[in-house]
């Protein structure tokens, strides 16, 4: 284990009243959840580090993938870090600072976040105890080339970045590989890229203790605002459609979703339309194919449990490619919900149809935001 994953010598130059933040970006299904977690297994028990996630929609899918790995999290939903929250996580770092005491804050922000915003909010706050260690930012392999031309977000991520992590990349072929390599450099040449390990993502040594120089407060625009392209703080709606399904549950077991109309819904949606697709279903069996997040899934319920009240699963559906994780955290909190979903992409509206009979969504269960 490297010597940043050591809580003893994790802040070789700041005191211990300091706790450094780490600014996780990437755009939509680019697997920055996939990749925090990994580090989390990789940190000493004794090393405490919180997560500040800035979620797109309601439904909190990812926090609940944490949480599966007992990690603190606090959630920021239906808005943006680097636009319509600003403020609101300077809040949110001062509150888990003093309830948790952590080694370390890890901010994952919305797939469409700008750094700039972000970053210069943490600098505010050096005298209230807060570090910006790092921005790193991960890149989907297998769909970069196809959303850097459309996303002026994605760009400015692998723009302003300490580290740039090469995610997925053994989906694709050395010959796409040295594309999507060749595009990040024409965005940033100088700043460094590694590749994620599948198994076990990125060394603590290399995402920790970076100590950033970018966005300095004296590089600070006289707004936020002006850090960004005009009509910034619509740009979520400028590249993005988002629906969201929130179908509740009344305990009724002949209401429990078929697995197979699930998973025959997420096999026809295009991954040129549907970025992501996360949240929360109730089905009415097991999943024969589901792979669990964990080495070690969680024994499956009861048989009369499954026959009453289904298995809840955290759907995380990226550009084409699934997963489907048993629910064992908090289920409580979502004994009220058969499905909750959010669904990003771009040209939804033929996909909407295919959600609601799906899912047996009736219209007021639904709600849209069009770009």
């Amino acid at each position: 284990m490297g010597s940043i994953a050591d809580p003893h010598r994790a802040r070789t130059v700041l005191d211990d009243a300091t706790t450094p933040v780490t600014v996780l970006t990437g755009f939509l299904g680019a697997g920055k959840t996939t990749l925090i977690l990994s580090l989390l297994k990789r940190v000493s028990p004794d090393y405490k580090i919180v997560l500040l996630k800035n979620e797109f929609g309601d439904a909190q899918t990812d926090s609940a993938l944490v949480r599966e790995s007992h990690v603190q999290v606090t959630e920021m939903t239906n808005g943006c870090l680097c636009c319509v929250l600003v403020g609101q996580m300077k809040r949110a770092l001062q509150e888990m600072k003093d309830k948790y005491r952590p080694d370390r804050i890890i901010i994952e922000t919305s797939g469409s976040a700008f750094p700039a915003p972000i970053a210069w909010q943490i600098r505010e706050m050096e005298d209230s105890g807060f570090h910006l260690d790092a921005i790193l930012t991960v890149v989907d392999c297998i769909n970069f080339c196809g959303y850097e031309d459309t996303s002026y977000t994605a760009r400015l991520q692998a723009q302003y970045t300490d580290l740039v992590v090469l995610n997925k990349w053994e989906h694709v072929s050395e010959r796409q590989l040295d594309i999507v390599i060749d595009r990040v450099n024409d965005l940033n040449t100088d700043t460094p890229k590694i590749r994620a390990d599948p198994a076990t993502g990125i060394d603590p040594d290399v995402a920790f203790g970076l100590d950033t120089r970018l966005f300095s407060l004296s590089e600070r625009p006289g707004t936020a605002a002006a850090a960004a392209p005009d009509g910034a703080h619509e740009h979520h709606a400028q590249e993005v459609d988002l629906i969201e399904i929130a179908r509740p549950w009344s305990g009724d077991a002949s209401a429990l979703l078929p697995p197979a109309d699930v998973l025959g819904l997420l096999k026809q949606l295009s991954p040129e339309d549907v970025y992501r697709v996360k949240g929360i279903v109730r089905l009415a069996s097991a999943v024969s194919e589901a792979a669990a997040s964990a080495s070690l899934p969680p024994p499956p319920p009861r048989p009369d449990a499954v026959a009453t009240h289904g298995v809840l699963y955290i759907v995380n559906h990226a550009f084409g490619r699934y997963t489907f994780t048993p629910l064992t955290a908090a289920v409580d909190a979502y004994d009220n919900v058969l499905a909750r979903l959010t669904v990003m992409g771009s040209g939804l509206r033929a996909v909407r149809p295919l959600l609601q009979r799906a899912l047996q969504a009736a219209d007021s269960d639904v709600s849209v935001r069009w770009a």
